[in-house]
């Protein structure tokens, strides 16, 4: 009975007519599940609350390990990182914005080609200059100096491809050989050579590359032995026998003989010895005693008596980083006193470059002409492309106004330069460009050997900027390359951009310039900063140190250099490529 009692009693309390007859317990009852519905919702609550701050902070600890390791791996200067990730979690909001994803997914994209040209390089033609991807082999176009590795060093360590570099580091620490009986260009080996081995030493901190930087140098300097200074343009590397070639006239060309002073000042910042930087700035003291008052010199000078002779004056082939060098030298050193009359020189060059500015029609697209004597040739080298990024990177060195005058020019003939690509069935550049009236722009020499002046400008003006178009118009540029040039053994050329039909030959600057400068344009602006960074012709980055003339003339210890290194953190004569 008494169990039979008990069940009836706790069943009553579950009966909804107990409830109805006692409507305060009925109340109680009601206030009592209320609580408790809110208590269970608010738990819940905490509970995803929780589960996403934790996803959040995974995300970050993802993100933060990523900037550790490209830290560790010299892509991303420290102090710029600590800035962009100093407010907590909103560094990783920013990294996880959509154009930031975007241009993470772009950058990816260019790297995966760099490593698939560099894995056909090593596959095909270790060693060797450059790779002929068609025929799958190596071939020795400046001596067998290994161009394209030397070439890549930098382009390996700035994209993160730490095993690919330690192979190259070793080929040059066990193979690398300068003692060749071979007529070397002082410009490309100077450009390609001693600038890729300074940059990757600047990078990484590894002297076996500045070592081998003052190695060749060292086969070079014969060339500046002339009775004006102006340098001889090809050396025999073993015997060091200094000569022009024969198609000048014993002439020696303006760009070749100007576009060395970026790398050799450097060598003598690094070193302590000053007659790298001697010879080279004494180039330009010898130009400048007799410099034009538009600043535009004919392509030919004699190196007996450091005058120019009669002939063409460009932004092309021949002319084109003599004035690059110009700037550039002057950034090197900080923009100090030390190198004002670099800048001086430039703004006097760039008065006369604004005389050879002509517009089509019917588009009004901007174009550098060319010059003989009185006469204005309308027409434009794809190599002189280079001049919107070069008038992008010197106009903050105006005052306002002038600097948007120049800027807007930049933006100008940076446009006429895309559509050099936009024009043909490829989208990809022929090597010139005539213009005539009514016409706009027609293809003159219709090849397209892998050239980066172009992608080079569009870095430029995006850094500089930040207008995302010119990402927009490298990556359309990217696409046409991967369409049309990128084969199962590498890349090649085209031998005509209507036809698409390809060449043999994947030059070694598309390592290093053209893949490196898509890689940056898709890049954070502290890899590899404008602040603390200024590229050579071929795109090798070297580290701006301040000027420190007295010193490095009384031939001061290469320790202070360092120290000071430390602490701060256009192409010419490629116009006879073989086909």
């Amino acid at each position: 009975m008494a169990r039979s009692r008990s069940s009836s009693t706790t069943f009553r309390y579950i009966n909804p007519a107990y409830y109805l007859k006692r409507p305060k317990r009925l109340a109680l009852l009601f206030i009592v599940f209320v609580f408790a519905t809110f208590f269970f919702w608010d738990r819940q609550t905490l509970v995803r609350d929780h589960q996403e701050e934790i996803s959040k902070l995974n995300h970050e600890v993802t993100q933060l390990r990523n900037l550790l390791e490209d830290l560790k791996n010299g892509r991303v200067m420290p102090d710029k990182k600590m800035k962009s990730s100093g407010k907590g979690g909103h560094a990783a909001k920013n990294m996880d914005s959509p154009d930031n994803i975007l241009d993470a997914q772009r950058r990816e994209k260019v790297k995966d080609a760099m490593l698939h040209a560099w894995s056909s390089y090593e596959k095909y033609a270790w060693g060797h200059d450059e790779l002929q991807p068609q025929s799958k082999n190596g071939v020795d176009s400046f001596g067998g100096l290994g161009a394209t590795l030397i070439d890549s060093l930098d382009t390996l360590y700035i994209m993160g491809l730490d095993e690919q570099f330690q192979r190259a580091r070793e080929w040059v620490a066990n193979s690398l050989d300068f003692n060749k009986n071979y007529d070397a260009s002082v410009f490309e080996t100077t450009i390609r050579v001693v600038g890729g081995l300074l940059s990757t030493y600047d990078l990484s901190g590894d002297k076996l590359f500045l070592d081998k930087a003052q190695d060749i140098a060292d086969r070079l300097l014969p060339a500046w032995n002339t009775e004006s200074g102006i340098p001889y343009n090809i050396i025999n590397l073993a015997h060091g026998n200094p000569h022009n070639p024969g198609w000048t006239g014993g002439d020696s060309i303006l760009a070749d003989s100007g576009t060395e002073q970026l790398e050799f000042i450097a060598l003598s910042q690094r070193t302590g010895d000053p007659k790298y930087q001697q010879k080279v700035e004494n180039v330009i003291l010898e130009l400048n005693k007799t410099f034009p008052d538009d600043g535009l010199l004919p392509i030919y000078i004699n190196p007996h008596k450091g005058t120019t002779s009669y002939s063409t004056i460009t932004f092309g082939a021949m002319g084109d980083s003599f004035y690059e060098y110009l700037l550039k030298v002057w950034i090197q050193g900080n923009r100090t006193a030390a190198v004002s009359h670099y800048r001086k020189m430039w703004e006097t060059s760039m008065k006369g470059l604004l005389s050879l500015v002509r517009r089509t029609t019917p588009s009004s697209f901007a174009y550098i002409c060319e010059k003989m004597g009185s006469s204005l040739n309308d027409k434009m080298d794809e190599l002189a492309c280079f001049a919107p990024g070069m008038l992008a990177l010197g106009s903050s060195g105006y005052s306002p106004n002038e600097a948007q005058k120049f800027l807007s020019l930049a933006e100008e003939l940076a446009w006429t330069c895309y559509n050099f690509y936009q024009s043909t069935p490829t989208k990809l550049a022929g090597e010139n460009y005539f213009f005539n009236a009514g016409q706009d722009m027609s293809v003159g020499t219709s090849w397209n050997i892998l050239r980066p002046e172009t992608v080079e400008s569009l870095f430029y003006l995006w850094r500089l900027t930040g207008n995302k178009t010119y990402q927009e118009w490298g990556w359309n540029i990217f696409q046409a390359f991967e369409k049309n040039s990128r084969i199962e053994s590498g890349y090649v050329g085209l031998k005509d951009v209507n036809t698409g039909v390809k060449d043999n030959m994947m030059q070694s600057f598309f390592l290093a310039e053209t893949f490196k400068y898509l890689y940056l344009l898709f890049s954070p602006s502290s890899v590899i900063s404008l602040d603390e960074w200024v590229f050579n012709t071929e795109a090798h980055p070297i580290k701006i140190v301040t000027r420190n003339d007295r010193a490095m003339n009384s031939g001061g210890s290469g320790g202070r250099q360092e120290s000071d290194r430390q602490s701060r953190t256009r192409k010419e004569g490629r116009f006879r490529i073989n086909h």
